[in-house]
């Protein structure tokens, strides 16, 4: 029964209006994506990183201490790895240094900062649906860039769509200044004339 404590020691209950949100946060939670992620994680860093029990509680325990995330990053990238010293400790500091590290990695290799979660989300399991977000987010900048450095299937993740650049020339440039749009309409001939605004409002 002991175990049951373990990682909400510093959490109290919740009640009320703190209770709804975490429900309404943990309900984003995706076991599904779970299942996907753990495969992706796995095949990407090798059987080093072993595999979480099943649902949401194994899923932040194995990601908790930031070693398996530094691992996942690190094989995306192909010269110099962003994190350069990977070690568990049993220390909270330590373990939020190493989550903090792989969040600035990701940020390096592409990730939006919308699609970033807090190391807390993680750490405290206050919101692993963001955590879920930001390792497909990951997932899908790994497939779009083609690097050679995804290990996963095709269809895990959605390829990003590519900035589409196009080069005007100046010319091209200033005569699309002089076309009026069909949807901005004319105002030719158009006047106030004529129009009546109801009664005037009568001051008592």
């Amino acid at each position: 029964m002991a175990t049951k404590g373990v990682g909400m020691a510093n959490k109290g209950p919740s009640f009320g209006l703190s209770r709804q949100v975490q429900d309404k946060i943990d309900s984003k939670y995706d076991p599904e994506l779970e299942q996907i992620l753990v495969e992706w994680i796995s095949r990407q860093c090798g059987s080093g990183v072993g595999k979480p029990e099943a649902g949401k509680t194994g899923f932040q325990t194995w990601l908790k201490d930031g070693c398996v995330l530094s691992e996942l990053i690190n094989s995306l990238f192909t010269g110099d790895k962003p994190v350069k010293k990977i070690a568990s400790s049993p220390a909270a500091f330590k373990q939020m240094e190493q989550i903090s590290q792989f969040l600035n990695a990701s940020e390096k290799y592409g990730v939006t900062k919308t699609d970033m979660f807090q190391t807390v989300d993680l750490w405290e399991g206050k919101d692993l649906a963001a955590v879920q977000r930001t390792l497909s987010a990951l997932g899908s900048l790994a497939i779009t860039k083609e690097e050679g450095t995804y290990k996963g299937e095709a269809n895990w993740f959605f390829k990003k769509a590519q900035e589409n650049k196009r080069d005007f020339s100046d010319d091209q440039m200033k005569a699309g200044k002089n076309v009026i749009g069909l949807q901005m309409g004319s105002n030719q001939g158009a006047s106030q004339e004529g129009m009546s605004y109801g009664r005037p409002r009568q001051i008592m």
